[in-house]
C-alpha cells in the first residue's frame, strides 16, 4: 500500500460526508420555534418558483392558503395559480402522531406523508403524483420549512426519481392579518 492510499481513502470519506446533507437535528437549537398549529392558522399566501433539474426556474405560482386545526387535526387548502394560467388545487391534513411528528395526507399524494418538526424547521417527505405526458408520475418530495418569524416561512422542497432529482420549488409563505 502506498502513502496515498489512506489519504486518497480519507478525502473520499470526507467528501462523501459533506454531501450527506442537514437534518432535523441541525436546526434543534435554532429560533423561533415552528409550531405548525400557530404558523398554519389562519389565512397565508404564497410566492414561488418551480425549477427544472438544472436549476432554472420554469414556473412561478402565487398561492393562497387557508389553514385551520380542528379537534387537534389540521387542514391546509391550497389554491396554486401558475404564470400560464393553471389552477391547482391540494387540501392536506395534518394529524399529529407523536411530539413533533405528525401524518399528511392529500387527495394527490401517495400513501402518508411524514412530517417532522425541530427548533425552526420542519422537514415532510411524501410521494407526489403529477401529470406527466398525460399520465402519472410519482415523484418523492423532501420538503423543508424554516421559521423565519412569526409570519414567513421560507420553503424549498426537492423532487426526486429513482433517487435523482428531477426538480425543485423554492417559495416564501406569508401569514395575512385577519
Amino acid at each position: 500500500m502506498s502513502f496515498y492510499q489512506p489519504i486518497s481513502l480519507l478525502f473520499t470519506l470526507l467528501m462523501l460526508a459533506g454531501c450527506a446533507g442537514h437534518t432535523l437535528n441541525d436546526y434543534a437549537e435554532r429560533s423561533p420555534t415552528f409550531i405548525p398549529e400557530a404558523f398554519f392558522q389562519g389565512p397565508l399566501v404564497a410566492h414561488g418558483v418551480v425549477k427544472n433539474r438544472s436549476g432554472e426556474a420554469i414556473r412561478h405560482f402565487d398561492a393562497t392558503i387557508d389553514a385551520s386545526w380542528q379537534g387537534g387535526i389540521g387542514t391546509l387548502a391550497e389554491r396554486f395559480t401558475f404564470d400560464d394560467g393553471e389552477v391547482q388545487y391540494r387540501n392536506w391534513t395534518l394529524t399529529p402522531t407523536n411530539q413533533g411528528s405528525f401524518d399528511a395526507t392529500a387527495g394527490d399524494v401517495k400513501g402518508i406523508g411524514k412530517g417532522q418538526f425541530q427548533g425552526n424547521a420542519l422537514n415532510l417527505k411524501y410521494t407526489l403524483m403529477i401529470d406527466y405526458n398525460d399520465s402519472k408520475l410519482a415523484v418523492n418530495v423532501d420538503d423543508w420549512m424554516w421559521l423565519v418569524d412569526k409570519n414567513v416561512v421560507m420553503n424549498e422542497s426537492t423532487l426526486r426519481k429513482w433517487g435523482f432529482k428531477v426538480g425543485s420549488v423554492q417559495l416564501v409563505i406569508r401569514k395575512l392579518e385577519e
